[in-house]
């Protein structure tokens, strides 16, 4: 799993490319989370592209985010998830956290 962080003081992307999984939730949350704590954008953008394969770890990065932002005034988006992330994602419920494709952010 790689994680490019983009942008700083309105908004942040974290770009996800590879693997999201127990194994490597945790170092994109520090990463992320060190980029929020460091600028405390309004919005949090992540990019799931390139993202390979999705369990609930994923699901547990999204909604960390998501407390995060709350604390900052924030929220956290969800930009071009793979298919597979989306599956996931809508699963879980999580759906309205999804930009449709016709936004641009």
């Amino acid at each position: 799993m790689t994680v490019e962080m983009i942008g700083g003081e309105e908004h942040i992307t974290a770009v996800l490319c590879g693997e999201l999984d127990h194994h490597t939730a945790a170092a994109a949350r520090e990463l992320i989370d060190a980029r929020l704590e460091r600028c405390t954008p309004k919005l949090c953008i992540i990019d799931m592209a390139g993202v390979t394969f999705m369990d609930s770890s994923g699901i547990g990065l999204l909604l960390g985010r998501q407390r995060v932002m709350e604390m900052y005034g924030g929220k956290v988006r969800v930009k071009n998830p793979s298919r597979h992330a989306e599956k996931i994602i809508k699963l879980a419920g999580l759906q309205s956290m999804i930009i449709p494709e016709k936004c641009k952010v």
